[in-house]
């Protein structure tokens, strides 16, 4: 059973961490709705899973963090400036930027959150939230690329992630909201949503990991079993995301959010 629950639960976060609908609202969710202790008892579980998520993604973004990282020191420690390295050392530095504001907001308020938004209807309107932000920039065509996104741009694009630390609000789904809005590309605004997605990922698991050290041993094999299925299944979802944002049907998953909003209003009345 233990092999079941865990190979079901790294199935859902496959699924749903790279897609704009929030993988841990859907785990919320699916714990809800089979109320038993079979999907109750994950213990750490999700710290697994996403670290499986983290990296696929980091898998799929490598040779572009490898050149950043590259152009990067290049420019630190390089007497000649060449624009290639100014322009990955002004990205990294306004990827920090946006980064900030959600590291400040979860030092401050992650305690608070956890412990009063519990409720199952809390979810219902924050997939309500998450259908409107998707379905708003449904035909916004920006024409930024990666290299034009300015401080501003930055600022915002982290003020927005502030809000994905209120639990079942998708942190894809909202950065790419606001890169839009900001008038990035398609393809740009989903490499700077994922660009952000590490430092915020890397962080909130390092602050789990003495709570995984106290898991049971008897674990180990159901938990790598889970491991390996979220690790597969977000590599193929983001995959599948890459293409719907590149055609420019990002809106579906509003119309998925807002059915979902409405089962949850309907079934948890």
């Amino acid at each position: 059973m233990d092999y079941i629950r865990y190979i079901i639960l790294g199935l859902i976060q496959g699924i749903t961490e790279p897609l704009p609908i929030s993988s841990s609202g859907h785990i919320f969710l699916f714990k809800n709705l089979f109320n038993t202790d079979i999907f109750q008892k994950s213990f750490n579980f999700e710290i697994i899973s996403n670290f499986g998520s983290f990296l696929a993604i980091l898998f799929i973004f490598r040779k572009e963090i490898i050149e950043l990282i590259k152009n990067f020191f290049g420019f630190i420690f390089s007497k000649s400036k060449k624009d290639k390295n100014k322009e990955g050392f002004m990205y990294i530095l306004k990827l920090i930027v946006s980064t900030i504001p959600v590291g400040i907001a979860g030092v401050l308020l992650n305690d608070y959150l956890e412990s009063h938004f519990t409720s199952t209807k809390i979810l219902g309107f924050t997939f309500l939230f998450t259908a409107l932000m998707l379905y708003i920039v449904r035909n916004i065509k920006g024409n930024k690329t990666s290299n034009e996104i300015t401080f501003k741009d930055a600022i915002i694009i982290g003020l927005f992630q502030m809000i994905t630390i209120i639990p079942g609000i998708s942190r894809s789904g909202t950065v790419l909201v606001a890169c839009l809005l900001c008038h990035l590309k398609r393809e740009d605004a989903l490499k700077y949503t994922f660009m952000l997605y590490f430092p915020v990922s890397a962080g909130t698991m390092l602050l789990e990991v003495p709570e995984l050290l106290n898991t049971s041993t008897s674990l180990l094999m159901p938990y790598l079993c889970g491991f390996i299925v979220a690790l597969f299944v977000t590599y193929l979802s983001y995959k599948w995301l890459s293409n719907i944002v590149k055609n420019g049907k990002l809106w579906h998953f509003s119309i998925y959010c807002l059915a979902l909003a409405l089962f949850i209003f309907i079934y948890f009345r």
